[in-house]
């Protein structure tokens, strides 16, 4: 059985608070640098709750988001702290992925996180997606995160920057690490019934528990503060590019297969809907348009 945790939980949820800060203050000035459109975009915050079956309160936490930006179409950053006691069905999804013993006599959990999506006005600018989080049972705790890179209309400069980026953010922590994760992401990331990649990948990681929580969470926190210099960079390079219907259409297209991915596959969206979290912030990274055939 783990200890209490309460300073690493902390530390955490603390982290994600300040990410998301920095995140949209660097959304914002990309919005004011792109001086076209009527007014710069704004994220607005509302605050999610989370109750449990009994009614008790279960914590909750922020949905940070902007519609209809200069830059950017849709963005959400989200942060949220739940705790509480797990579900029959999100107990079983746990001990399937972790083998935890003693799930069923003690269901107790904690987690705490940030998520972001954004989906951008101009077809050539890249969608993407980032999160981190920190979960803790009575039996484990562990990490997790990542980030990936969606364009519709891809560009091989950009992949190969926001993936050098994401290597950096590796490299300290392990030389092969870089390439595992890699190699995670492009697993998880898959489309079976479309039989293709969601985007052009980047790095990804779950139930990460080394037997050293500062490690762990150094590396959670390089894999955040990587997001900006890997994803600000190619919004700049590409948001005033012209554009036409027809890339209009191809980015549409390509949004549809992001919706069909995250409504069928993610466990993140899996986990916040099983758990009874705000189903408009677990459904924030839905694109507000999408076209299928």
């Amino acid at each position: 059985m783990t200890q209490d945790f309460q300073t690493e939980k902390t530390q955490a949820a603390a982290w994600f608070r300040q990410l998301r800060d920095d995140i949209v203050a660097a959304f914002h000035a990309i919005e004011d640098r792109h001086e076209s459109g009527e007014r710069a975009g704004r994220v607005e915050v509302r605050k999610t709750k989370r109750t449990a079956d009994d009614g008790s309160d279960a914590g909750g936490g922020e949905m940070s988001v902007m519609r209809g930006g200069r830059v950017f179409e849709k963005v959400g950053v989200n942060i949220s702290t739940v705790y509480g006691a797990l579900g029959e069905r999100a107990q079983a999804a746990m001990a399937a992925r972790k083998g935890i013993p003693g799930m069923t006599d003690d269901p107790r959990f904690w987690a705490s996180g940030i998520s972001l999506v954004a989906h951008m006005q101009n077809p050539h600018a890249p969608a993407v997606h980032m999160n981190t989080r920190m979960f803790w049972t009575p039996h484990a705790w562990w990490f997790g995160g990542g980030a990936d890179l969606n364009p519709c209309i891809e560009y091989d400069q950009d992949t190969a920057h926001f993936h050098a980026e994401m290597k950096r953010a590796c490299d300290p922590h392990g030389g092969n690490l870089y390439q595992e994760l890699k190699e995670w992401a492009d697993e998880y990331f898959y489309i079976p019934h479309r039989k293709r990649a969601r985007g052009v990948g980047g790095i990804f990681y779950d139930d990460r528990n080394t037997g050293d929580w500062d490690a762990d969470f150094a590396l959670t926190r390089d894999v955040g503060a990587a997001f900006l210099p890997a994803f600000v960079p190619l919004v700049d390079k590409r948001r005033e590019t012209p554009w036409d219907e027809a890339d209009k259409d191809v980015q549409l297209r390509h949004r549809g297969l992001y919706a069909e991915y995250n409504l069928v596959y993610d466990r993140g969206t899996k986990f916040g809907l099983e758990t009874g979290h705000d189903p408009d912030a677990v459904l924030m990274s839905l694109p507000p348009l999408a076209k299928w055939v």
